[in-house]
């Protein structure tokens, strides 16, 4: 007879973390760490010079970011540090008003992200159609190789042969194992190359100095007065509002690779909860980095929270203990990295002349739109909203000839009975108010909506107006049909939208 008696060693093992229970999920969780960690660096040195501040401020950020939000974030192997959308945001403060602002304003967006993610802002998300969702991937993927292109240009001829090395070394490393990540073999390689070689070729130490010691914690030197308040609160906002969006976009991107559930909500806040974190330990703020976490998830296969806390750990292990050899990493083995993962990200069956000729044309125009946007302006948020605005006018112009009216009269011609049938929204009430004969028709009009939905004040009016047309004739109508919803909405409203 089996017991269904569970040990206290089983169901502890049930209770541990899966990267305690497997030691192959450990060596790649951690191995991902450092690899993300090791790509974080030149990119948060880069966003801190956009953001005119000191390339420690960036590095602190990423740090706290990462470690923070692995704990409190609600979507599982997703990277968090300083981005260049917060850091185009926060700039312009940075330099009219100096840096103690530029603190505050981070720690006020949090405040703002924690309040919006618990009003439910992450229920947006099901607004966003998969059109721009694709436009915002490929987009991703065309700004990830644009950032690339500045290290390819002007640069000593043996930059472009060690990209290709480290290239080939990605590609073809995996088929020999898969073990050890390909993309730290190959900046490892590259990096080994190069010393011992001794080719001068751009390095991670040239994009500036790496902090020697960890952050201390403190408050923004700024005056607490309510005009400090209106003048970082706009940029808070701003702050905020990009960040949740590229955090949020980034989160249901890695749920459709990972094919897992991830807390829009939580994911909200615990970036609010973040940024925060980040700003009293004098970070510039960040959200989630679309680029990193590619590199985290789809490249070296991380799946837990090990990889996210590890990638800030491992940031400040690198800069403070291995800092003279980290800044010996030739910038090369890093842009090889960031190509692959572009060329990765791009869904290229979304371009395919296959699909194109398949998929519907206003589809693939919010697509392009998403993606011009995007690459124009250099904000992902922007695209989002420019492609799903875009998206929602391409659809309500679809559906508002969906009502459609039909008339029948009675044999005796005493009374005429029209049957509307379809949708009735904003879109579709003013071409429903044309499709009746108000001089020709009897005296008595039914207006039969029973196949017909009224969904808001301007289907009301609408319908008023019908009404009105006809009474101007001396003729009554006589409105049947109603679902209760529609009865609800039209028994509120009829009378009540137009002055008298």
């Amino acid at each position: 007879m089996s017991s269904s008696v569970v040990s206290p060693a089983a169901r502890l093992r049930g209770l541990r973390p899966d990267w305690l229970n497997d030691p192959k999920v450990w060596r790649t969780e951690v191995l991902a760490g450092l690899v993300v960690a090791l790509a974080l660096i030149p990119e948060a040195i880069s966003f801190s010079i956009i953001a005119g501040v000191d390339p420690a401020i960036g590095l602190f950020a990423s740090f706290t970011m990462a470690v923070t939000i692995s704990i409190v974030g609600g979507r599982r192997a997703m990277i968090s540090a300083a981005t260049g959308a917060v850091a185009l945001v926060i700039a312009p403060l940075n330099r009219e008003h100096g840096f103690g602002y530029l603190i505050a304003t981070v720690i006020l967006a949090g405040a703002f992200q924690i309040v919006l993610g618990s009003l439910g802002v992450a229920k947006l998300m099901r607004f966003v159609p998969r059109s721009v969702m694709v436009g915002f991937v490929n987009s991703l993927a065309i700004l990830i190789f644009m950032a690339q292109v500045p290290e390819m240009h002007d640069v000593p001829w043996a930059v472009y042969p060690l990209i290709i090395g480290g290239l080939a070394l990605m590609v073809f490393f995996p088929k020999v194992t898969k073990v050890i990540p390909a993309p730290l073999v190959s900046i490892v390689v590259l990096t080994v190359i190069t010393v011992a070689a001794g080719i001068a070729v751009p390095t991670v130490g040239d994009k500036g100095d790496l902090p020697s010691s960890l952050p201390t914690p403190g408050l923004p030197d700024v005056p607490f007065t309510l005009d400090t308040l209106t003048t970082i609160a706009p940029y808070a906002l701003a702050m905020a509002l990009v960040g949740l969006m590229e955090s949020l976009m980034t989160a249901k991107l890695v749920d459709d690779i990972t094919d897992t559930h991830s807390s829009k909500t939580r994911e909200s806040i615990g970036q609010g909860i973040a940024n925060i974190v980040t700003g009293f330990f004098g970070g510039m703020g960040g959200c989630a980095m679309i680029g990193q976490t590619m590199i985290n998830v789809k490249v070296s296969g991380a799946r837990t929270r090990l990889s996210t806390f590890l990638a800030g750990a491992f940031l400040m292990v690198l800069c403070i203990v291995f800092g003279p050899v980290v800044s010996d990493i030739p910038m090369a083995a890093l842009v090889a990295v960031m190509v692959l993962v572009s060329f990765g990200t791009f869904d290229w069956h979304s371009v395919a002349p296959r699909t194109l000729r398949r998929m519907p044309a206003g589809e693939i125009t919010v697509m392009v739109i998403t993606v011009a946007c995007v690459v124009a302006t250099s904000n992902l948020a922007i695209g989002v909203v420019v492609g799903s605005v875009t998206a929602m006018v391409i659809f309500a112009k679809r559906v508002a000839h969906l009502a459609n009216v039909s008339a029948v009269t009675d044999p005796d011609g005493g009374r005429v009975v029209y049957a509307v049938t379809g949708e009735i929204f904003f879109a579709s009430s003013n071409d429903l108010v044309g499709q009746f004969d108000y001089a020709g028709d009897p005296e008595k009009v039914v207006i039969d909506l029973s196949a017909a939905h009224v969904w808001d004040a301007s289907s009301v009016a609408a319908l008023d107006a019908i009404e009105t047309k006809y009474a101007e004739r001396g003729k009554t109508v006589e409105i049947i049909g109603l679902n209760d919803p529609s009865a609800d909405l039209h028994g509120q409203l009829t009378g009540e939208l137009t002055s008298h």
